[in-house]
């Protein structure tokens, strides 16, 4: 197995290296020929078949196809260690990545098993060598490394995590603290939190590097299954959740300024959200710790939640039947006396909503007692009118 290792930040560069814009030329030109010799191919095939025999594969190579591609080949030589960078880097002798490079002799060589490609500017789909958005680009990525020292929040790892790409960042970051507070077990979920707070910085240097390496370990079958459960995370990353904490922090800013402010908003929602280690074994990661389930507290709020939203509906439907079926004084001016004659039909409720008839809540009667009142003022309103008419 090779790893190739991709660094995109930005540096001070004068422009493309030479190699490089070569080395892609060469590849596509490659590309290109190998596309035109599989049509060819292709074609032959269906002739010679639809005569009635087999092809041999000097039937569907020939010799000029060989000849462009030993062509192609001979281009790809090269006499020196590939480019490690992309571009001209201003001062490279004295560039802390490119230093860190050449101490580790990360050279690109034939028998590196870590490949380092270090582009030191912003992907965008006008590149001449990736030609590639930066979405693109990271859903074509196995794994993010974000290692922050500090970071307030931290846009790239949620990024990784919206596009289903697993990632590593920090507890001194605010999206590993965020992943750490309302995720029973981040590493299940694809989110590895290097420890940067408790530990030394050699032990989180080998703690990083023991994440990576159990990465590559990984079967494509797991990495398969890490990336859904990564991609479920989105919904917690939802500018509908984490809004709350905005305007949490909004009330809370106005409240120092203002301190007879009063915040309506409801505090609790920002406690709602809690996602617990998944079910599937083995786990995946291999070194994945399972952790303590958190308090169950706001998930049966949600719970509490959801059913009385339920229950109002099918309160709504029952008044709203109750309210068709009453037909109110039919007025009968025939006679001395006016009659009030009040009929009631049966409302057609479907099996659920009859059931719920049977066992009714509290704030079912509430709602129930509050319309039959109403039915009664209305008719007591009418017989005054009759009488006051006669």
């Amino acid at each position: 197995m090779t790893v190739v290792a991709f660094m995109i930040f930005p540096a001070k560069t004068n422009n493309f290296n030479v190699e490089s814009l070569r080395g892609h030329a060469v590849t596509k030109a490659l590309r290109d020929t190998i596309n035109d010799i599989q049509q060819k191919i292709g074609k032959r095939m269906y002739d010679i078949c639809l005569s009635g025999h087999l092809p041999d594969a000097s039937d569907l190579l020939h010799k000029d196809d060989t000849v462009r591609l030993k062509r192609c080949i001979y281009s790809l030589q090269r006499d020196g260690l590939p480019p490690i960078t992309t571009h001209n880097v201003v001062d490279d002798w004295s560039d802390p990545v490119l230093n860190s490079i050449r101490r580790c002799e990360l050279f690109n060589t034939v028998n590196d098993k870590v490949k380092v490609i270090f582009h030191p500017e912003f992907l965008t789909s006008t590149n001449p060598l990736f030609g590639l958005d930066y979405e693109e680009f990271v859903r074509g990525c196995h794994l993010g490394v974000f290692p922050s020292y500090y970071e307030p929040w931290g846009y790239t790892p949620a990024e990784c995590t919206v596009m289903g790409i697993p990632s590593i960042t920090t507890n001194l970051s605010g999206f590993g603290c965020f992943m750490q507070e309302h995720i029973a077990d981040p590493m299940s979920y694809g989110i590895y939190v290097v420890d940067r707070r408790y530990i030394s910085l050699e032990g989180s240097v080998q703690q990083l590097a023991q994440y990576m390496f159990d990465f590559t370990k990984l079967t494509r079958r797991q990495r398969i299954i890490q990336r859904n459960r990564t991609e479920r995370l989105s919904d917690l990353l939802d500018w509908r959740n984490l809004g709350i904490y905005y305007r949490q922090a909004r009330a809370e800013a106005l409240k120092i300024v203002y301190p007879d402010y009063v915040d309506h908003m409801d505090q609790e929602l920002g406690k709602r959200f809690n996602y617990p280690r998944p079910i599937s074994e083995p786990p995946s990661p291999t070194h994945s710790i399972r952790h303590e389930r958190q308090s169950s507290e706001p998930e049966k709020k949600d719970e509490e939640c959801q059913t009385s939203d339920s229950q109002n509906d099918v309160q709504k439907k029952n008044l709203i039947n109750l309210q068709k079926s009453l037909e109110i004084l039919d007025i009968n001016d025939d006679g001395d006396d006016p009659s009030i004659e009040v009929s009631f039909e049966k409302p057609n409720f479907t099996e659920s909503e009859h059931e719920h008839y049977r066992t009714p809540n509290e704030n079912f009667l509430e709602g129930l007692n509050e319309a039959v009142a109403e039915q009664i003022d209305q008719l007591i309103s009418k017989l005054q009118d009759c009488a006051d008419g006669n």
